[in-house]
């Protein structure tokens, strides 16, 4: 079963994850209320993301950023509505009924993080990639090397050592490694307790100052499927 990103952040939100504030609109008025409160909390910006089923809704037209509420109304009222094709709804698309409007964000780094059932091994991987933002399929196909993988005991789950690895390959800065321990702990526990088979960020944000915000995620279960910053 398949569930929209904002429902997959509310699942992630509730293991700890850090993800930007935000509220579904299915209306411009209601659009139009949650980016005031948005700009009124301190937001830079806002983005405006259609809530489909699909990747691929960026370069479709199904994310945009806006500047004001104004801007945030004007898109959401081109938004609503809409038939949206990305690569993965095939020529007939998919109708616009719900969007995401949430808080932009400074943005360091994108990265991806992601954890999967590898039927081969019959256990858990955890992915990372600091090639995040991209499609990363597209990564894994060109530069296979670009993705790393730790594979996790079902009987341990996501080790503190495991976590720590692959924050360094990941290049990132001592001080925040135990962040990002903290947060791939977070992460493989809403996995687990979900029962997925599938969870992914991509991109996940690392900002200037304070650490981690997960920006769009992707998750399936036996029960759920959701997809994690924008693609």
């Amino acid at each position: 079963m398949k569930i929209h990103e904002y429902q997959a952040k509310a699942i992630l939100k509730k293991y700890g994850v850090a993800v930007p504030r935000g509220e579904v609109a299915e209306t411009p008025e209601q659009a139009e209320a949650v980016a005031k409160g948005l700009f009124a909390a301190g937001a830079a910006g806002v983005v405006v993301k259609a809530q489909i089923h699909a990747g691929g809704r960026g370069k479709g037209g199904g994310v945009k950023i806006a500047k004001s509420v104004e801007e945030a109304v004007e898109f959401a009222g081109k938004m609503l509505g809409r038939t949206l094709i990305t690569h993965q709804t095939g020529p007939e698309g998919r109708i616009v009924r719900r969007l995401l409007i949430e808080e932009t964000l400074p943005i360091e780094k994108e990265l991806y993080v992601g954890i999967l059932v590898d039927r081969g091994e019959g256990k858990p991987v955890f992915m990372a990639s600091a090639a995040g933002g991209m499609e990363i399929e597209q990564v894994a196909a060109e530069n296979p090397d670009a993705i790393l993988k730790e594979y996790i005991d079902p009987g341990m789950g996501l080790e503190a050592f495991q976590a720590r690895k692959i924050a360094f390959q990941l290049g990132l800065k001592p001080q925040l490694v135990s962040q990002a321990v903290q947060f791939m702990a977070g992460l493989f526990k809403a996995f687990e307790e979900t029962d997925g088979s599938l969870v992914e960020i991509n991109p996940l944000l690392r900002r200037p100052t304070a650490g981690f915000s997960r920006s769009m995620p992707r998750s399936t279960s036996t029960t759920t499927r959701c997809s994690a910053m924008p693609t």
